[in-house]
């Protein structure tokens, strides 16, 4: 089915942009464009790595934050929400960070939170990233000797003789088969008992300088003996194998049918409608067990679904993603001449106000991600706010701002006011269509239709720009 090019840089990306429909036309059209996007190593990003320089705690191993800051500091933790919107903003690897979000709420890991402040950005590199377009089944393995995840689901304290449950119930329920599975209390400790031992070195407990906050296995805390998790067992046999038992468990976890559907229905909530057909989710979970956990295959699957096809308008914007196709909309960019972080981490701090903060999730099941979780009046209120901010810059370190009438109207400026709302509307809201009764608020917004006057397109444009943001047509992802 031929892919519609709005709609797939809608689901896809974090907002259009002219730089980002010139990358589509270059590579040969969407077909072309997506399965760029779906090999991203080969996608050269020079402002995004340029950029990420700022951010060099969002990369640092965990010694090497034990290092540089005081314990408990927040530094790593803000550098790698920082990092993460500086890519969502300027990196041509689009699909990535649309996955690397997708995934970061599936294995959430709240960010910033105390437990986890020398181990996120680890976790963020080598279990999210490094695995994001690649297969679950190796996130997954990833992610079990995290320090990051250990810490944040109380694991890193487990012992066998009387394991805390958290992780092997979170495993369970969040990250694979999910509580409608059939599985009962028994699976839960036998889970946990098969994670036992897994922890992770500090200051306090024999860590030195250069192992402190990462992976330890302690095979004096792991419990030893037969484990049965739904249809997986191990004979768990030898103190010294708790790592492999730990990954075959989880292996087999992710590979199990129930995984499937829920990965399934959580790509196609996402990507299709807060309701998906069920027709759509089972050829989903089809190609992800056929695919051996792969998500390429799915996610091919999923775009050329006639279903995916027929869901333009069906998803609405979170506030942080109202928020980046916002800052892309009025063309900030990152000042090369600078070095300075402030201006992408006053934006982060904007949304964590609207309760959207990238990776601040606080329960460990992820941000929701249907209409009715963000419909709130406060919510609109503040979205129409960060729209009133990013026409106004009121964050101006390290970036700079593309004159909005150039920008938004290009060099043959309108000579009316109702063809400069349309011209503003074509930029911002494309392939959508405006009611009357809208398209004359709109104009009305600039006084009455007739010849554009002094100040339309200087100190009344972006006012303008952002009542064409407050409206529904920019909600839709």
């Amino acid at each position: 089915m031929p892919l519609d090019t709005v709609h797939l840089l809608r689901r896809t990306t974090y907002g259009i942009t002219p730089e980002l429909l010139a990358d589509v036309a270059a590579v040969g059209g969407p077909g072309a464009w997506l399965e760029q996007q779906l090999a991203p190593q080969g996608v050269a990003d020079p402002v995004a790595d340029a950029v990420l320089a700022r951010f060099p705690l969002a990369v640092a191993d965990p010694p090497v934050c034990y290092g540089a800051m005081s314990n408990g500091a927040w530094d790593s933790m803000v550098q790698v929400v920082g990092a993460t919107v500086a890519r969502q903003l300027w990196s041509r690897r689009q699909l990535l960070e649309v996955m690397v979000d997708f995934w970061s709420n599936h294995l959430n890991i709240t960010c910033p939170s105390s437990e986890v402040w020398a181990t996120k950005a680890w976790d963020d590199v080598h279990v999210v990233r490094a695995n994001a377009l690649g297969s679950f089944a190796d996130m997954l393995a990833a992610s079990v000797t995290s320090p990051a995840m250990l810490l944040y689901l109380n694991n890193a304290e487990s012992q066998g003789r009387a394991p805390n449950e958290n992780y092997g119930r979170e495993l369970l329920e969040l990250h694979t088969v999910g509580i409608d599975a059939g599985y009962a209390q028994a699976d839960v400790v036998a889970a946990a008992r098969a994670l036992s031992g897994l922890s992770v070195w500090n200051p306090w407990n024999g860590g030195t300088a250069a192992t402190n906050g990462t992976f330890r296995y302690r095979a004096d805390w792991h419990w030893v003996g037969p484990v049965q998790v739904l249809g997986w067992q191990h004979p768990n046999a030898d103190r010294t194998a708790g790592v492999a038992v730990a990954r075959s468990l989880v292996r087999y976890l992710a590979g199990h049918p129930a995984t499937a559907a829920r990965i399934a229905r959580k790509l196609a909530v996402r990507f299709v409608s807060d309701d998906p057909p069920q027709s759509l989710v089972d050829a989903l979970a089809a190609a992800y067990l056929a695919g051996g956990t792969a998500v390429v295959p799915v996610l091919r699957a999923l775009f050329a679904s006639p279903e995916f096809a027929a869901s333009v308008g069906q998803k609405v914007r979170r506030p942080h993603e109202d928020w980046m196709a916002t800052l892309r909309a009025v063309g900030v960019a990152p000042d090369p001449t600078s070095s300075s972080r402030a201006a992408v981490e006053g934006w982060m701090w904007a949304v964590e106000d609207l309760g959207n903060g990238p990776l601040g999730w606080g329960q460990p099941d992820g941000y929701p991600d249907v209409a009715s979780a963000w419909s709130g009046a406060g919510t609109t209120l503040g979205r129409w706010n960060l729209h009133l901010a990013a026409v106004q810059q009121w964050w101006k370190d390290g970036v700079t701002y593309a004159g909005l009438a150039d920008r938004l109207l290009g060099a043959t400026k309108p000579t009316t006011r109702g063809a400069l709302v349309d011209a503003l509307c074509a930029r911002l809201l494309p392939g959508q269509t405006l009611t009357s009764a809208h398209r004359a608020a709109l104009v009305g917004f600039l006084g009455a239709d007739g010849p554009v006057r002094n100040g339309d397109l200087t100190w009344m444009l972006g006012p303008l720009v952002a009542v064409v943001l407050d409206s529904p047509y920019w909600s839709v992802r």
